[in-house]
């Protein structure tokens, strides 16, 4: 589903990724565990084409993602929870998880919020709240509407349980548990396992940007 492979990216004048690689089979779910600094949301972003590859490749089910817009990933069914959640502060809840959505001229946002809704059904009753307004935890869970909004093919998840309270960590868990088996490949990003050391097929460790093996 998706393959990382050999890629270098800067930021600014410094390298954080040095030929780093890692695979997401298809329905899978992948750990890529590292300290703070390693380049595991640098991965991330480059996926999502924020950061520009000086080296490397990144395909999406045989496709190379580079050649392609950022925008296009949404079209493509790849979803993606930031660290920083993202959202926009003066949107409703249901308007932040309905931005990447629109960003797509083939989904149905109302199919795609009846999705979220069932997966998370409290986040319903707080549709027309503004963003600004929740609490951390609770953007945290709109940030994965948002990414569950449009992921139907591949989940990108930036420290999700980080800074959370111990229920909405385990509210969280719970709902990234439930993916397991189904036909959405999911890469969380984390410093350690303590939230999904269950939920894994498989981990990759990143340090100083490389492969652990390489670094």
């Amino acid at each position: 589903m998706l393959k990382i492979e050999a890629i270098d990216v800067a930021i600014q004048s410094v390298q954080v990724l040095r030929g780093f690689s890692l695979d997401v089979p298809d329905g899978a779910m992948i750990g890529l565990i590292g300290r703070n600094g390693a380049g595991k949301s640098t991965t991330l972003r480059a996926v999502m084409g924020h950061l520009p590859l000086r080296a490397g490749r990144i395909e999406f089910d045989g496709q190379d993602l580079a050649a392609l817009p950022r925008h296009e990933r949404a079209a493509m069914g790849i979803g993606y929870m930031p660290e920083d959640r993202g959202l926009v502060p003066e949107l409703t809840v249901e308007e932040n998880i309905l931005v990447p959505v629109w960003a797509s001229k083939t989904m149905q946002p109302a199919a795609r919020l009846e999705f979220v809704y069932t997966v998370l059904p409290e986040l319903k009753a707080m549709r027309e709240r503004r963003a600004l307004l929740l609490s951390g935890g609770q953007q945290k869970l709109v940030a994965l509407a948002r990414a569950l909004a449009i992921g139907s093919r591949l989940l990108l998840l930036d420290e999700p349980f980080e800074g959370v309270a111990p229920a909405l960590s385990a509210r969280l868990s719970e709902v990234i548990a439930g993916l397991s088996g189904s036909a959405i490949s999911v890469l969380i990003a984390q410093s350690d396992l303590n939230h999904s050391k269950n939920l894994l097929n498989a981990e990759v460790v990143i340090e100083r940007g490389a492969n652990l093996a390489a670094a």
